[in-house]
């Protein structure tokens, strides 16, 4: 029980169906050899990765100190492979040669922030299978015209495909969460750049939906510059209702004025 109360302190909740366990480390498509999991706690996903053949090289981040001892002690081969840190302030960039792939039951309390690094690193992490709480797994895979289609709704569907793969009920885990779960899925595009200044995509992303109830012309006033290139029209939607294409078109527009 003490193991359990050093998870939850960190957000996290303990799954205890194997089945569920089993799906979810399926879920991986095989077509990358590296694997990263997040937060395997006592290896209740971890065990089925070790015995997967398709991945040649597997290695688990894992931040809390008597997670890792059972991890040492119970799962030998990983051993070498088992990194106390801090997911949030790793350097993704030399885990390993090649792109790869990130699987795990992720903290609740940080699960926005790993989509962020996520995207940051897009580059190099190639598919997503995580398990969320079923709001957040809802506004990710959500589409455009959605009223919780939001920032990373935006930004994770410009550089990967989503798919939410199912929900989980709150008593499979140990404790049990006060919400739902999901389990949902990204995979890399085809996309290697946007059609546009990606760094200005990403600001004006954001400040659209930092005022998501305003029509766009209010909502990206606080951007300081000059909207009257943009087509009026979109200027009376909200972000909400604004696709990646036409994000993208609106950054096109307003890089002409800068």
């Amino acid at each position: 029980m003490q193991k359990v109360r050093a998870k939850k302190h960190l957000g996290q909740h303990f799954l205890k169906d194997e089945g569920i366990a089993k799906t979810i480390a399926s879920s991986l498509s095989g077509d990358f050899p590296s694997v990263l999991e997040i937060g395997p706690g006592m290896g209740v996903l971890t065990k089925y990765l070790i015995i997967d053949p398709k991945i040649k090289e597997l290695k688990v981040v894992e931040i809390d100190n008597e997670s890792v001892e059972f991890l040492n002690s119970n799962f030998p081969s990983l051993s070498n492979n088992i990194i106390s840190e801090d997911f949030l302030k790793m350097n993704l960039e030399n885990l390993f040669p090649n792109p790869f792939a990130i699987i795990g039951n992720f903290p609740y309390n940080i699960s926005n922030q790993i989509l962020f690094k996520v995207f940051e690193n897009r580059d190099k992490v190639v598919e997503v299978v995580g398990m969320f709480q079923k709001e957040v797994a809802e506004r990710v895979s959500s589409k455009s015209g959605n009223k919780v289609y939001g920032i990373l709704s935006v930004l994770l569907s410009a550089y990967f495909d989503i798919e939410y793969l199912f929900t989980v009920d709150e008593n499979v885990f140990i404790p049990p969460p006060k919400v739902k779960s999901a389990v949902i899925r990204l995979r890399r595009n085809k996309v290697e750049k946007l059609d546009c200044d990606e760094k200005l995509f990403v600001r004006i992303v954001k400040t659209a939906f930092n005022q998501r109830r305003k029509m766009l012309r209010q909502a990206l006033k606080p951007l300081g510059v000059s909207l009257e290139n943009i087509d009026q029209e979109l200027m009376t939607k909200r972000a909400e209702q604004l696709s990646v294409e036409q994000f993208i078109g609106i950054t096109n527009s307003i890089k002409q004025t800068i």
